[in-house]
């Protein structure tokens, strides 16, 4: 197994020596941890992650299947987001960071030194919790990153495709010069998704996207994300049970305790999750005990 330490800015050789001769608790990675059957998208083994010494993940290790929705729990601060900004390399981006262990995608190394962090953003795209459309047209808010990665085809028909995939094509038609802005939040959301999906990704991230809309909206884009798999693979972060019960195929829970951060503590099939957790604290966490 190979182990990696790699510094995204100069202030991470800081991080790393901060981290030297530092007592640090001993882990033992769970063994309530399901492996999914068939294809995998990715696999995930002793991912350690740091923001400038401050340690966010530990040894988490877990697969995620190919075109099912893999769903992330946890109370607030475990780690969830860190950990799927690191599927996709968006933790690179801040400064200070230090990674060690294995992501692999489709059983390729994505922090390898040949891997182009810019490519790997495009195939497994991302959508935030806050919908971000771009003050443009509906439109160019979907064609702009195919614009920018050199697309040849025929934007017209890529748009039109993206947004009935994002399900918002018949809301939006007769209006795509219309400011991306003026949507509501559940349509600006699925905006976002469809910008994702003009890219011709195979995965899609979301990081609580439902988070900032209403009942109604929800339910829409929890559909969506039913239909989507189809073709795609999603990764989904929520702090929504009800949510995370009715859309995934897999679990994953995740807990910071006072000894141990960003630890993955269960991982199963939703359904054993919730019906049947092998751990104590999962039984707590879901039934609202605490979180």
């Amino acid at each position: 197994m190979s182990i990696r330490v790699r510094a995204t800015t100069p202030t991470d050789d800081q991080a790393r020596e901060a981290l030297r001769g530092k007592p640090v608790a001993e882990h033992r990675p769970s063994e309530n941890v399901a492996k999914p059957e068939g294809e995998l998208a990715f696999s995930v083994s002793d991912l350690s992650l740091w923001y400038s010494g401050k340690q966010a993940l530990t040894k988490v290790g877990l697969d995620i299947a190919r075109k099912q929705v893999t769903a992330l729990i946890g109370p607030s601060g475990c780690g969830k987001s860190t950990l799927i900004r690191c599927l996709n390399r968006m933790n690179d981006l801040i400064p200070g960071v230090t990674i060690e262990g294995n992501v692999s995608y489709r059983n390729a190394d994505i922090y390898g030194s040949d891997v182009d962090p810019v490519e790997v953003r495009r195939r497994i795209g991302m959508v935030f919790q806050k919908p971000n459309p771009f003050p443009k047209s509906i439109y160019d808010n979907v064609a702009f990153g195919a614009k920018v990665n050199g697309f040849r085809g025929n934007l017209d028909d890529l748009v039109e495709s993206s947004l009935k995939r994002a399900a918002l094509w018949d809301e939006v038609k007769d209006d795509l010069k219309k400011s991306g802005l003026a949507l509501s939040g559940g349509q600006q959301q699925r905006l976002c998704i469809a910008r994702a999906l003009a890219n011709n990704p195979d995965v899609i991230l979301m990081d609580e996207p439902c988070s900032a809309l209403d009942p109604i909206a929800t339910l829409k884009i929890e559909d969506l994300m039913r239909e989507l798999t189809t073709d795609y693979t999603i990764v989904v972060v929520t702090h929504n049970m009800q949510q995370a019960a009715r859309v995934s195929d897999y679990t994953a829970f995740m807990l910071t305790d006072e000894e141990i951060t960003g630890q993955l503590i269960e991982y199963a099939p939703t359904e054993t999750m919730f019906t049947q957790p092998a751990d104590q604290r999962t039984e707590d966490y879901i039934s609202g005990r605490f979180g």
